[in-house]
């Protein structure tokens, strides 16, 4: 009989105990090779250090080395330095941290990122040049973004606002790009060794990581490698709860065994989500062949892998939701299997030969499986698993040319998606194993994208003006099949789409002096719809009984925005920078009540469930701003302060009825049908900021910083899409804000010493649309050795 405490299977707690060993060893074979090395890699150090500086420069405009002052469309990094300050637990949690990205949670295994209202499949993950989104990326909520490691990264950078013309289809809200650490040749014919290994602990989920990676170097050979291990505990959350909502997301049950019987157990402590913990870990591999001075070529391996990850939200969902019965937990296991993600890179460089001045060529491959495990209470003849295996192949290919106060990059690429989804249940007590409907078609799923691109920059001769622009041509086609039919009977077996768009962008940037920048942008976007979009079948509420059904008439989604920004430097000691944006969703997909069948209701999983499909709507629109400042008060304290807002509204029929959440004269919310105008977008995160006061001086360097989010009242959700009302309180999601400290202390050369308190007055709080509570008061230890 299976078991919802979600524990690792015994082949992954030796690779665990195995894994820890390799880590051991690594760290010990790498500190020895150090001091051998300090002299040597202290030079070297000294010169990368003035070679690259990652604060003045990104990649992820053109796939090249530019700086940012050069780029109309707002871009945010988070430098090596950050990452190791922020001491974050994923890279969920990394972006969070910063205070201008939202991210939200169903579990403590998942990191949902929202930029400008949007979400999943609708804003782009990149990982060294490498598209992660694939044919299966939802638009609900997704965790992939954690199937990174955030302790192997050297920089991320986050482009907001549409960036289709070098990332093609996806990025309608923006971009993240995640840059992994490399290796590093040496400067002479000595061996240049550089690397980190740290263990961390948090209390809030008695978290205990433990990483290790260095660069070994000669001449013309490198080799970087990377190890991580995390074992995350069940979560407790704060106890301190929102006025008016004292019992706001405690855990007072959950379904454990007595005498092999599932049974309603009482939580002992009502602030710990049980079932909430699971295990990650993550390898990377690259191998640097300098051929010439202008040729060279690099290898990058990584593979990421959990154990069972318990979707938490799912386990709190009751019975009969809104009746008198209805108190029942429902799922006795809902967890996800192993998420494992596999990617291999060969990338070609080439400089300054011909009339390029620079040109690479990546060619990838990407296995990522997944899959959902759920049974409902003492139903042990219904333990249902749906598997998802996607292999993704791609290949860029682009170039620089420079010549005079021109910069042109041309580029081209290509990405093959084969999707195999199965489905099974298995009787728990006799063994017999029965068909399932799968997630997917269970036939052929194929999707391939493939696009040119050219990306132009003119520094004008005056130093004050520099003009972006760039144009993309994008095809898509797409194919989905269902062999067996006999689960629902749709009306489409087989889905074929060929989708292509036009996009580009324009931008303008004007310095008048040194101190100040103004800039603005046009910019285009598309998403064509995936497998996901078209095929998919899938319980969208466990609590409102609601089933999305596939609807093969789907067109690409297409965004037009408008960015302005100033940024002003005031005496070298104060600066500011306030961006405003304002976005055209064209045929934007939202869920909507559908028919199958000429029913508009149906029976799934036993239970009769009302029907939803993914749908066109003419028209939505975005807009909202972002303002930062930052000020040095004197040499060492600096204050930082950001704040963002957005807005999100789409058109409706005003001929049919739809589900609000309208408030009541007695000041409660209730869900009614009414014609309207305009309804809220779903993925709109409410107000959010940041604000730190740091100091360093000599050996250390402290920060004290707060987190906050406005309220998202009920009457701004959207009834039918992906914000779950039901997770929030009767009113909707409660305004927080969390007082935390930071401290660092280099002991010696090669020890830096972390500590700090998250949450200080252990406040209780979610995240909007999350289904699973913040962390409470939180005492974390790092111990970083760096040669």
């Amino acid at each position: 009989m299976k078991c919802n405490s979600v524990q690792p299977a015994p082949c992954i707690k030796h690779a665990t105990k195995k894994m820890k060993k390799i880590n051991l060893l690594f760290c010990l074979l790498f500190l020895f090779q150090s001091i051998s090395a300090q002299k040597n890699s202290q030079q070297v150090m000294d010169t990368i250090s003035k070679r690259i500086d990652l604060d003045e420069v990104v990649v992820s405009s053109s796939g090249f080395i530019e700086r940012r002052r050069n780029i109309a469309q707002k871009i945010e990094v988070i430098s090596a330095k950050k990452i190791v300050e922020s001491n974050s637990q994923n890279t969920g949690d990394l972006l969070m941290n910063t205070g201008k990205i939202f991210v939200q949670k169903s579990q403590q295994g998942g990191s949902s990122p929202i930029i400008r209202g949007f979400e999943a499949s609708r804003i782009l993950i990149v990982i060294d040049g490498v598209r992660l989104n694939n044919a299966i990326f939802r638009s609900g909520h997704l965790q992939n973004i954690i199937t990174n490691d955030q302790n192997s990264l050297q920089q991320v950078e986050v482009m907001y606002g549409p960036s289709s013309t070098i990332y093609g289809s996806d990025a309608l809200g923006g971009t993240i790009h995640l840059i992994t650490k490399s290796p590093i040749l040496s400067i002479n014919q000595k061996t240049f060794s550089t690397g980190t290994a740290f263990t961390r602990f948090n209390s809030v989920n008695q978290e205990k990581t433990i990483h290790a990676d260095a660069s070994l170097g000669g001449k013309r050979f490198a080799w970087f490698q990377s190890y991580n291990f995390s074992d995350f505990g069940d979560l407790k959350m704060g106890q301190h709860y929102p006025k008016n909502y004292p019992n706001f997301g405690r855990r007072s049950q959950y379904i454990g065994q007595l005498n092999g019987i599932d049974s309603i157990m009482t939580n002992t402590d009502d602030r710990v989500q049980k079932f909430s913990g699971y295990k990650q870990w993550d390898i990377i591999q690259k191998l640097l062949f300098k051929q010439n001075e202008h040729i060279s070529h690099k290898l990058n391996l990584q593979l990421s892998n959990t154990n069972n990850v318990p979707r938490y939200d799912r386990l709190q969902d009751v019975k009969n939701f809104g009746t008198p019965i209805g108190t029942t937990l429902r799922f006795a296991e809902w967890y996800y299997g192993p998420q494992k993600r596999e990617m291999g890179a060969y990338e070609f460089n080439l400089s300054k030969i011909s009339f390029w001045d620079e040109l690479k060529v990546n060619i990838n491959y990407q296995s990522i499986e997944e899959s959902r495990q759920t049974r409902e209470y003492r139903q042990l003849d219904r333990f249902d698993s749906q598997v998802e295996k996607v292999n993704v192949f791609g290949t860029t290919i682009s170039g620089r040319i420079k010549a005079g106060n021109n910069e042109w990059v041309f580029g081209g690429d290509l990405q093959l998606n084969d999707v195999k989804s199965t489905a099974s249940r298995t009787n728990l007590t006799t063994g017999v194993i029965s068909k399932l409907n799968s997630r997917y078609p269970d036939g052929k799923n194929r999707m391939n994208n493939f696009g040119v691109y050219a990306q132009h920059t003119y520094k004008f001769k005056n130093q004050k003006l520099v003009l972006n622009d760039g144009l993309r041509v994008q095809s898509i086609n797409l194919q989905s099949n269902v062999l067996d039919n006999s689960f629902f009977r749709l009306p489409d077996t087989s889905v074929k789409q060929n989708n292509g768009a036009i996009t580009g962008n324009v931008g303008i940037i004007y310095s008048p002096k040194k101190s100040t920048i103004l800039s603005a942008s046009i910019s285009t976007a598309f998403r064509a719809p995936n497998i996901d979009d078209l095929s998919k079948i899938f319980e969208s509420s466990t609590i409102a009984r609601q089933v999305v059904i596939p609807n093969a008439n789907l067109k690409p989604e297409h965004a037009y925005n408008l960015d302005l920004t100033l940024h002003q430097m005031i005496a070298k000691k104060v600066s500011f920078e306030l961006t405003g944006f304002y976005t055209l969703f064209n045929q934007a997909i939202i869920k909507a009540p559908f028919t199958l069948n000429g029913q508009d209701s149906i029976t799934f999983n036993g239970v009769k469930s009302q029907v939803l499909a993914s749908q066109n709507v003419n028209r939505a629109n975005l807009f909202g701003f972002s303002l930062s400042a930052n000020a040095e008060i004197f040499s060492g304290f600096t204050i930082n302060s950001n704040l963002s807002l957005t807005k999100g509204y789409y058109r409706t029929d005003i001929s049919t009825s739809s589900s609000i959440y309208e408030k009541q004269s007695n000041g409660t919310y209730s869900l009614v049908k009414r014609n309207v105008t305009k309804k809220p977008l779903d993925h709109i995160s409410p107000m959010m900021g940041k604000t730190s006061f740091s100091y360093q001086h000599q050996k250390i360097s402290t920060e004290l910083y707060f987190l906050y989010n406005g309220w998202k009242y009920l009457d701004q959700y959207n009834a039918d899409g992906e914000d779950n009302a039901q997770y929030a309180t009767i009113d909707g999601m409660p305004s927080w804000l969390t007082m935390n400290w930071k401290a660092a202390i280099n002991c010696s050369k090669n020890l830096l010493v972390q500590v700090g308190i998250e949450n200080i007055f252990d406040r209780n709080y979610r995240y909007f649309a999350s289904g699973f509570s913040a962390g409470g008061r939180n005492i974390i230890v790092a111990l970083r050795l760096n040669w």
